[in-house]
């Protein structure tokens, strides 16, 4: 077994690098909340924009874990962090080029619910495999504490950078923090799990994974 500092060492830096790129994220929605609002002078487009990523994620959660599981883990997290990253693209050069609509926030919310759905579920079931088990309360506080930190944090952030870079500026920063991420994890090789005796016997279609799924916390 790898000593304590090779072991944690990958986690950290795949930690560390989804702590910046969730608080880039963060910051660059809550950014584009002030800009429907002013835009529209109503908070009907801010609630919907929370409605619509917020809908988006609890509507494939159900089965982003029976995915993830067929998956492997370390190219679903590229995967979320590129997209979010092409997303903020799109967002950015209609908004430089003066086409940004409230719709297509809406899209982009659903999108990024989307990936987040799968996100979560891949970054967390990589730390049972990248973590010893002595180390599966620490690093599930720092899971957690990466989540937290953006919604606390982001709106702090992004309310002082407002007044001086902009919401252009903020989504270019939200860019950098995610190619800080993806250059991050690169490097790092996340495990595959062994496929379990339950887990053999779930093998099915995602219907049928993600029923066995809710049956065995049941039972």
């Amino acid at each position: 077994m790898r000593n304590l500092s090779s072991s944690l060492r990958d986690f950290v830096l795949v930690w560390f690098g989804q702590v910046i790129s969730l608080l880039g994220s963060a910051m660059t929605w809550f950014a584009l909340m002030v800009w429907a609002y002013e835009r529209t002078g109503q908070a009907t487009p801010m609630a919907l924009l929370g409605a619509f990523s917020f809908g988006a994620t609890v509507l494939f959660s159900p089965f982003a874990g029976a995915l993830v599981d067929r998956w492997n883990r370390k190219r679903v997290l590229l995967l979320s962090d590129a997209t979010a990253g092409l997303a903020t693209l799109v967002v950015l050069g209609l908004y430089l080029v003066g086409y940004l609509q409230i719709w297509h926030l809406y899209v982009i919310g659903v999108l990024a619910g989307t990936f987040q759905a799968f996100q979560y579920p891949a970054y967390a079931a990589a730390v049972s495999m990248m973590v010893p088990k002595e180390h599966y309360t620490r690093a599930s506080g720092m899971l957690e504490l990466a989540w937290a930190a953006s919604s606390v944090a982001a709106p702090l952030l992004a309310g002082m950078l407002l007044g001086r870079i902009g919401i252009a500026g903020i989504m270019t920063l939200d860019l950098f923090t995610l190619l800080f991420a993806i250059a991050f994890l690169l490097p790092v090789s996340v495990p595959q799990p062994e496929r379990s005796e339950a887990g053999s016997e779930s093998h099915g279609s995602i219907w049928q994974d993600s029923r066995f799924g809710f049956q065995y916390i049941w039972a």
